[in-house]
C-alpha cells in the first residue's frame, strides 16, 4: 500500500515533497520551493504524518531513493534528495534550470 501511495504522487513534470510538518529541513524546503512561480498543480507537499502507514512509506522511500529520511524531493520521478541537496542547487543555480526542464514553472 506505501508503495502504491507513493508512486501514485509521483508524476513526470511534477514537484513532490514527501514531509512532516514538525521537521525544520522540511518547513525550509517548503519555503525555498514556495517562493518560485510554479505552475498550478505542479508543487505538492505531501504530509505523511497523516497517513496510517508512515514507517511503510518511509520504508518503501529508502528502497526507492536510498534514504528514509524527510524531506525527499522528487523532480518529476528523479530524486533529487532532501533540503541540503535542494538548498546546493539553489546556490549552484541548477535549481531553476531544472525546474524548467521539467516544465514546472510558469
Amino acid at each position: 500500500m506505501a508503495q502504491e501511495f507513493v508512486n501514485s504522487k509521483i508524476h513526470p513534470g511534477k514537484v513532490v515533497v514527501f514531509m512532516k510538518p514538525e521537521c525544520p529541513y522540511c518547513r525550509k524546503t517548503r519555503d525555498i520551493l514556495h517562493q518560485l512561480p510554479f505552475k498550478q498543480g505542479l508543487l505538492e507537499f505531501v504530509d505523511i504524518t497523516a497517513t496510517s502507514n508512515m514507517s511503510e512509506i518511509q520504508d518503501y522511500l529508502q528502497q526507492l531513493t536510498g534514504a528514509r529520511t524527510v524531506p525527499r524531493v522528487f523532480f518529476g520521478n528523479d530524486c533529487i534528495g532532501g533540503c541540503s541537496d535542494l538548498e546546493a542547487m539553489q546556490r549552484n543555480g541548477e535549481l531553476l534550470s531544472r525546474l524548467k526542464e521539467i516544465g514546472a514553472l510558469q
